[in-house]
């Protein structure tokens, strides 16, 4: 359920600005996010899961008292500041958060040689996260709203996946055959 409304939070909030006003739309928001946050708490077992609904709450809270959509374009930031920090600590304790992944959806197991790549995959996506994460700040300046919806929404999809197909294709092509020296 997150997935959808971190999807749709952007193109959506800058439609309905277009139909009504800023106040009401953060209002709305307001109370989508505060019901988002009850039906987390209520479905969740793990409190880190409230991370997220937390997020939307407190920043649409400020954006409704300081009226500012400024406010509203740092959810997207926050989110990816945090995956960013993941990715980090995810180095520093060696806790491999890609192998996780991967083993995690990737039906066939990896050889030694895969798995040694994959270990190192959280170094490049701490510059991916980190790359994103740039390009969330830069999108809250510019006065462009449906850029900034149209990147928080889809775009940060489209620099993920050209950057897995990227790893993928290195990984394969030249970083594997290192490992078998």
């Amino acid at each position: 359920m997150s997935n959808i409304l971190s999807l749709l939070f952007a193109p959506v909030f800058v439609i309905l600005l277009h139909y009504f006003e800023f106040v009401w739309v953060v209002r709305f928001y307001l109370f989508v996010a505060i019901g988002f946050f009850i039906y987390s708490y209520i479905k969740s077992d793990n409190r880190r899961d409230m991370l997220m609904p937390s997020i939307y709450l407190v920043a649409l809270s400020l954006a409704n008292y300081f009226s500012s959509i400024e406010v509203v374009k740092f959810v997207p930031v926050t989110l990816s500041f945090i995956f960013f920090f993941l990715f980090i600590d995810a180095t520093y304790r060696k806790k491999h958060m890609i192998l996780g992944f991967t083993q995690k959806f990737y039906p066939k197991r990896l050889s030694k040689e895969e798995e040694e790549f994959v270990k190192n995959g959280d170094r490049y996506w701490i510059v991916v996260t980190g790359i994103n994460t740039l390009i969330q700040i830069y999108m809250i300046y510019i006065d462009d709203n449906i850029l900034w919806a149209f990147y928080t929404s889809v775009g940060w999809y489209i620099l993920f996946f050209v950057s897995l197909i990227t790893q993928i294709i290195y990984g394969k092509v030249y970083a594997i055959k290192m490992y078998y020296r």
